[in-house]
């Protein structure tokens, strides 16, 4: 246990060699690489301003989003009409997507609770 212990030390003494050392170079590249995203003051008002925009912009994305909803809502009018000539293959693909999600929701839950399985920490 003590070597383990000692191991990591050194991984983690050499980590934060590197990144003293290599840090700053990548920082100045992705800032670089990224600079036509950066607004210019970089203040609280310029994100304050975005922030707002972010907001309205996704306000005024609703009603095509409703419609999209629309569409679905009755595609599966659709499917749940002609049910009865619904091949079995169709229904396991069906089965298969929704224990997937249920797994998903799980894992989500679990990661959500500090990667215990038994309950929260209260």
């Amino acid at each position: 246990m003590a070597s383990k212990l000692r191991l990591l030390q050194s991984k983690a003494c050499q980590a934060t060699q590197f990144l003293s050392k290599h840090g700053e170079v990548y920082y100045k590249q992705m800032m670089e690489q990224n600079k036509q995203y950066i607004q210019e003051p970089p203040t609280v008002e310029t994100c304050s301003r975005l922030s707002q925009q972010l907001f309205y912009t996704r306000l005024a994305s609703l009603p095509s989003r409703r419609e999209a909803l629309l569409k679905e809502v009755e595609q599966l009018k659709q499917v749940w009409k002609n049910r009865k000539e619904t091949k079995v293959e169709e229904v396991g693909v069906a089965a298969l997507f929704g224990l997937e999600c249920f797994a998903w929701f799980c894992a989500g839950e679990i990661v959500g609770r500090g990667f215990t399985i038994t309950g929260y920490k209260v």
